[in-house]
């Protein structure tokens, strides 16, 4: 297998902290440096939360803006992309940061269980949430934690409210959501290439299951995400002593599948992106 495979880097998310592993950065010129060196590991999509100075997560414009021009000064040609989770905050502030047109964002298009609460997805807020996207010209990168989510986007993208072909993401190992389970995964799999057969797709392994999601995606032709926000473990007696070691770790396991990890002008053309800002 020779398809090039994209690393994604999930670099802090809404919820590690540094009690947890003191590498989860969270300032923004962390997170810069910290992108920085998983961009030379391998990665060549930053996924991109912010962070209060209290460690709270936060959809603040401006703290999107000052990490997006540091990513771009610091790891040219990188894709960026937003989160528009419901954890930084709810209804249009999830999408306050959009009009920054950042090359991807996140996009959930379905509710489903979260381990303590709902993770509220309203179609009216997806709906919304996709106008900005094509407004703006963000791809968006579909966050499936559940099976309706493919069908739902698949549908979207049909009466033309998202791009083709779609960048799908099965996130797996959710308590109560989507189980890391390899069936399930297979599943998932050809039910996207059966309804979407242009469509491209990755995997997020929450936890312990990082690793596993991992290597099921390069071994069956999709593409990968690591990093801090799913896992800040190498295993079970040792933290990820940073985002970069995590993405190492997937690099590896591109070299025993034989994959050669995808360059961020290959990730640019796999996924149809638009031509990197100030990079010749």
């Amino acid at each position: 297998m020779t398809e090039p495979c994209i690393i994604c880097v999930a670099i802090t998310g809404s919820v590690a902290r540094k009690s947890d592993n003191p590498a989860v950065p969270v300032t923004i010129s962390e997170q810069i440096e910290s992108t920085h060196q998983a961009f030379e590991a391998g990665a060549s999509i930053a996924h991109c939360h912010v962070r209060n100075d209290d460690e709270t997560p936060t959809s603040d414009p401006d703290k999107f803006a000052k990490l997006a021009d540091g990513l771009r000064k610091h790891c040219p040609g990188m894709i960026i992309q937003f989160s528009t989770g419901g954890r930084s905050g709810a209804g249009a502030a999830r999408g306050g940061m959009l009009p920054l047109k950042p090359d991807m964002a996140s996009l959930t298009v379905g509710s489903n269980n979260f381990p303590t609460r709902v993770y509220e997805n309203p179609p009216d807020l997806v709906d919304w949430l996709a106008s900005e996207m094509q407004k703006y010209g963000v791809v968006p990168e579909i966050e499936a934690f559940d099976l309706s989510h493919i069908f739902q986007a698949v549908a979207m993208a049909k009466n033309g409210q998202l791009p083709t072909p779609l960048y799908v993401q099965f996130v797996m190992g959710v308590k109560n959501a989507m189980p890391a389970d390899r069936p399930v995964f297979d599943f998932y799999v050809e039910t996207l290439k059966r309804l979407a057969p242009d469509a491209n797709w990755c995997g997020a392994g929450v936890g312990r299951h990082q690793i596993e999601l991992n290597e099921w995606c390069i071994e069956k032709g999709g593409h990968v995400r690591t990093g801090l926000e799913d896992n800040v473990r190498l295993d079970r007696d040792l933290l990820a002593p940073s985002n970069a070691a995590l993405v190492r770790r997937a690099a590896e396991l591109c070299e025993k599948y034989e994959r050669p990890v995808a360059t961020w002008r290959q990730t640019r053309d796999i996924i149809g992106l638009r031509e990197a800002e100030g990079v010749a």
